[in-house]
């Protein structure tokens, strides 16, 4: 999943190259699962038509453009994400790698959800093609799920040392899980909590509240650092520090970094490569957790992982925000106890799911609702639900990052 670096690379060249254009023409897609327009598509291209952008602006894993009057479109990252251009700009495409689309490909995209040709002739496409993104409208984007439920954004609104210190305190659950919450802090997804864990030393199962104030310290100093890091290289992870975690997490397969053995585990519902010689959990959590966790992978892999990657928490709805620390705190346990909890029931449970099959569940269901004169063209509810993204897509392979 695209996370906080490789949308901000998606915003910077849209600063660089559309802020104080005009949008001459706009085309959206037909895909009511993709493209949230309550109002209709002619509606959404008619509001697009003459506006001048005036910014690209981001939070979290969230963009959307600022024009010189409402509404602004709004773009959720889904797994595979082209921000593509015309007249030989580069095109930024994540899905797990940065690469460059062959400039003989289709223009546009068949998969492209929101296209716009600007008064200059530059030309720009969000194209998703795994239909895991979201393409909305809104009056101010900032006010309104899922943009107004994200924690500050780990760019631009840093915790300060002292309020980051104090919040970890006050939180009794797993400190991947509680990386991965948007709504504590918004653009860490999978990878980044696994690397700034592994560089600051700390279990990724360890409570939060039982870490020290060193290693506290050591977490906000290594958010900061692979955050800006990542950010000034474009998310290019061929850029990335060789000494990274980053460049041999993926796959859940055996290797090594800097010569320490990496092992793999659940928390916070993902799969999660840790260096144990390194990441020691302390206190009253006893290594057999581990054990058990990782016994629990070994039978039941990571379906999310392989379809998902299960960081869209951001796009969940209002009601399902406000019970996000206690899902983490949930899935924590279930993290620890699986291996157990089976083995008293048996392996021949019949209410057991079977792995692959809920890797569709993860994915968000986007509600939809007319407007109501207030939020542009349409605005999210919590009681209305799209029925298209109940429909189950065949898992792709995952791509992996080369290694140098």
């Amino acid at each position: 999943m695209p996370e906080l670096p490789e949308v901000e690379a998606a915003r910077r060249a849209l600063q660089a190259h559309c802020v104080g254009r005009r949008i001459a023409r706009c085309a959206v897609a037909d895909d009511a699962k993709v493209v949230v327009a309550g109002a209709g598509r002619a509606a959404f291209e008619r509001a697009m038509v003459g506006k001048t952008i005036v910014a690209a602006r981001r939070k979290g894993k969230n963009l959307w453009l600022q024009l010189d009057a409402p509404p602004f479109p709004s773009f959720q990252f889904g797994q595979y994400i082209c921000v593509q251009y015309s007249l030989g700009l580069p095109t930024l495409c994540y899905y797990l790698l940065r690469s460059v689309v062959n400039s003989e490909e289709e223009w546009p995209s068949k998969y492209s959800k929101f296209f716009a040709e600007l008064d200059d002739g530059l030309e720009f496409s969000f194209t998703d093609k795994r239909r895991f993104a979201r393409v909305r409208l809104f009056d101010d984007p900032e006010t309104v799920p899922p943009i107004s439920e994200l924690g500050p954004d780990a760019l631009f609104e840093p915790m300060s040392v002292d309020n980051f210190l104090d919040s970890l305190g006050r939180k009794k659950i797993g400190i991947k899980a509680l990386l991965l919450d948007q709504s504590f802090i918004s653009g860490i997804g999978n990878w980044i909590a696994d690397e700034v864990l592994y560089q600051s030393r700390i279990h990724p199962l360890q409570s939060a509240s039982n870490l020290s104030r060193e290693s506290r310290e050591a977490l906000h100093g290594s958010i900061q650092e692979v955050v800006k890091y990542a950010v000034e290289v474009d998310a290019d992870l061929e850029r990335f520090p060789k000494e990274w975690l980053f460049h041999h997490r993926w796959g859940k397969k055996p290797g090594t970094v800097n010569g320490k053995k990496i092992e793999f585990i659940t928390a916070g519902g993902r799969t999660t490569a840790y260096v144990p010689q390194l990441q020691k959990l302390t206190g009253t959590q006893s290594s057999k957790m581990i054990a058990s966790n990782m016994e629990q992978l070994a039978e039941n892999g990571d379906a999310k992982d392989s379809e998902i990657d299960g960081e869209d928490t951001d796009i969940l709805k209002p009601k399902k925000r406000a019970a996000t620390s206690r899902a983490a705190r949930g899935q924590q346990n279930k993290d620890i106890t699986g291996a157990s909890s089976r083995k008293a029931r048996g392996n021949g449970g019949g209410d057991s799911k079977k792995p692959g099959t809920d890797a569709e569940a993860v994915e968000p269901k986007t509600a939809v609702t007319k407007s109501n004169g207030k939020q542009g063209l349409e605005q999210p509810s919590s009681n209305a639900v799209n029925k298209s993204d109940q429909a189950t897509r065949r898992s792709s392979r995952k791509v992996k990052p080369r290694n140098k």
